[in-house]
């Protein structure tokens, strides 16, 4: 009887949105949207976070990889868009375990192919939305129809089937030694292969919040570039304006300069009437000089009074802006100031966030095993790895380091008369606080002799 072999994988297209998947479909239905047989107009005019996945028949993600593609005005698919998904999915790096074991992981922080990097993004792994933990309920829903293979228990040839001897039968089988060094092998490697999950966990995680606070930072610097170009264009704009008003200042001077050369000509003008009505008499003569000084005096009293008044106006005026320049300014520092401070804080506040997400800082030393490093200590561990290890040890720093080069390698530091090395293995000591400098790195036969040597 002939059946069709199902296949192992099928590929699958999810897109995002701001609520989290909002759409699905097969890489045959994708290739009809990049060849322009398909049209999207509800992506129209929008780039598009989307994810290629490759699914085995228990509908479980085997491989994932996270793109943008842009839609014009019409939700056509970009023209030249061009991303060799396939190729990317198998060359990827390991990511989480997503229920059938580690998937490949593509995504910005974690690209096989460098120039591609900007083509790609970052998936969300917080506790309020996970965007692997979305694509894995959203397959598990099965809302692309596909065909599921249901696991069916093994059941073993006849043939292979082997039956012990009757003295056997009621006897408890005994744990030899090779059957648990072989048992405490497998739960060590099981153990090594979750830890080494969990740290790439932790490192998509670490390299995803980098991400999104470096493009946080670039925000604040944007906004604060363009705080400082609105500043300095309104200072421009006010410094032109106090260019014009010293011209217009001057203007008012020569235009006053004017009037006084004019008031000049009119004198000296009446003086000479002045001087030809004295041949005709002294009365009429004093009298029009009389009305001459007054109005004279009167008109420059009036004009001087005039001109006073609208230099006043703009010497306050001056000094408003003067006061305005000074305020735009001190904003002008205080911005620069906080760019600056936050700036310097962004690592401080990355971990007090990691922190406060329930991040844990886990490293491994012998002799202590995983220690979980509190924020408050991370300075004083990076200063010193090994002297906050041998603190947990409860033994000196130096104790600490002794007894590490007998733990990697036990063997006999004594010093033979042709002054090498006497090499010969020993007991390893498991534990710091049992390491006597001089006994637990000495054989017995040096042990020996320096306690004869002390006791004579």
């Amino acid at each position: 009887m002939s059946m069709l072999k199902k296949p192992q994988l099928v590929e699958a297209v999810v897109f995002f949105n701001e609520r989290g998947v909002c759409k699905q479909m097969l890489f045959s239905e994708f290739e009809a949207i990049l060849d322009g047989v398909v049209g999207m107009p509800e992506f129209a005019d929008r780039q598009m976070n989307l994810a290629y996945l490759m699914i085995n028949p228990r509908l479980q993600v085997r491989a994932v990889v996270f793109f943008y593609l842009d839609f014009d005005e019409t939700g056509r698919a970009d023209t030249g868009w061009n991303l060799p998904l396939r190729q990317l999915a198998e060359r990827a790096g390991r990511g989480p375990d997503l229920g059938a074991g580690p998937i490949r992981l593509a995504c910005r922080s974690q690209c096989p192919v460098s120039w591609q990097q900007m083509h790609l993004w970052d998936p969300s792994l917080n506790a309020d939305r996970n965007d692997l933990a979305l694509l894995r309920d959203a397959i598990k829903r099965n809302s692309l129809g596909l065909l599921v293979e249901e696991e069916l228990p093994k059941v073993l040839d006849a043939e292979r089937l082997q039956v012990a001897s009757e003295d056997s039968w009621y006897a408890p089988p005994e744990i030899t030694k090779e059957m648990a060094e072989q048992l405490a092998e497998k739960m060590e490697k099981e153990h090594r292969l979750k830890t080494a999950q969990l740290v790439r966990q932790q490192r998509l995680r670490l390299s995803s919040l980098s991400q999104q606070n470096e493009e946080a930072m670039a925000r604040v610097r944007h906004d604060a570039d363009q705080s400082h170009s609105a500043l300095q264009e309104q200072i421009r704009t006010l410094q032109h304006a106090l260019r014009q008003q010293e011209e217009a200042n001057a203007g008012l001077q020569a235009h006053i300069d004017g009037e006084s050369e004019r008031f000049r000509s009119s004198r000296e003008e009446m003086s000479l009437q002045l001087r030809a009505l004295e041949r005709h008499g002294r009365t009429e003569a004093d009298i029009l000089r009389a009305q001459f000084e007054s109005e004279l005096q009167a008109r420059v009293a009036a004009a001087v009074a005039e001109y006073r008044e609208q230099l006043a106006i703009r010497d306050v005026e001056l000094a408003y802006r003067d006061q305005q320049d000074a305020q735009l300014q001190t904003e002008l520092n205080r911005l620069r100031l906080e760019c600056e401070a936050l700036e310097g804080q962004s690592g401080q506040l990355m971990l007090e966030r990691l922190a406060q997400l329930g991040v844990v800082f886990v490293v491994y030393h012998p002799g202590a095993g995983h220690l979980t490093i509190p924020l408050a200590d991370i300075a004083r561990y990076q200063d010193n790895p090994q002297a906050y290890a041998a603190a947990k040890c409860f033994v000196s720093e130096s104790q600490y380091r002794q007894w590490l080069l007998h733990y990697q390698q036990p063997t006999c530091d004594a010093t033979l008369p042709n002054g090498e090395r006497c090499s010969m293995p020993i007991d390893r000591i498991e534990a710091p606080s049992r390491f006597v400098a001089g006994e637990s790195n000495c054989c017995p036969r040096h042990r020996a002799g320096g306690r004869l040597r002390t006791a004579g």
